[in-house]
């Protein structure tokens, strides 16, 4: 299925709609992913909701080198994706990682788009540490690109979740397969993600569900943080799989999202 694509102060956001007649549920990919890797959890979810997948700006088919990569910038876009294709509805917001972080900053800025919330390994801390954005540009950077063919890309990034699903994720060009989005837009968007958001995350009016792997990021000192400064929220751990428990640990992600996304 062909996205269509929603322009917003000339960035082309993609977005794919796989249909369904219940509730609309929008779906938002981690950092250097793109809706492709969530088409899994889309189709679990229909025909009971109606599922929309965006590319945020800077990944998959949106955008690659959009101008401005601050946080508000990708709340805006999701922000004209609901008003413009979903109008007169609240949505039922679902992120992972850089994806949770957006849409909880959606629901803060406009909680009468978002009839609630569900954030797989997403956080408002933000991080002190002024030097993993760049470290992370770095691992992106240090890709020997462009691969020449798949056995390539898979013996360079390796045989992981998401290495697979960043495989899979790759553009055929003229030189050989590159990934859908350049180390230096990723280091700034991750820049942004790490400042914390603790004001926007206190002050949601919207039902919420942090959803936590076994094996993720957060440690449980930051998830029982998360919670005490916000107790209205509903927390999730999952007994199995990594920081893309929605690659690793499919079947209790999507039991744990059904529950959330129940009436």
């Amino acid at each position: 299925m062909s996205p269509q694509f929603v322009l917003r102060d000339g960035v082309r956001i993609a977005v794919t709609d796989r249909g369904g007649d219940g509730p609309a549920v929008v779906l938002l990919h981690g950092l250097a992913g793109s809706s492709r890797e969530l088409l899994p959890t889309a189709d679990a979810l229909t025909p009971d909701h109606r599922v929309v997948l965006v590319d945020q700006r800077g990944h998959g088919q949106s955008t690659r080198r959009p101008d401005d990569c601050s946080r508000e910038a990708f709340v805006d876009d999701v922000i004209t994706v609901v008003e413009r294709l979903l109008p007169g509805e609240r949505v039922r917001l679902v992120g992972q990682s850089m994806g949770a972080h957006t849409a909880f900053l959606v629901a803060a800025a406009r909680p009468d788009l978002v009839d609630r919330l569900v954030m797989l390994e997403g956080h408002a801390a933000g991080s002190d540490d002024p030097h993993e954005a760049r470290a992370l540009g770095d691992f992106f950077r240090s890709w020997p690109l462009p691969f020449a063919d798949l056995p390539a890309a898979r013996e360079a990034l390796g045989d992981s979740p998401i290495a697979r699903a960043w495989v899979e994720d790759l553009e055929r060009t003229p030189e050989g397969l590159r990934p859908p989005f350049d180390a230096d837009i990723m280091e700034a968007t991750i820049a942004a993600v790490q400042v914390p958001r603790w004001r926007e995350w206190e002050s949601l009016a919207v039902p919420t569900v942090a959803v936590f792997a076994a094996h993720g990021m957060f440690e449980p000192e930051q998830r029982d943080e998360l919670i005490r400064r916000r107790p209205a929220t509903t927390r999730v751990d999952l007994p199995h799989g990594s920081h893309d428990a929605h690659l690793d640990a499919f079947e209790d992600w999507i039991a744990a999202l059904r529950d959330a996304l129940r009436p």
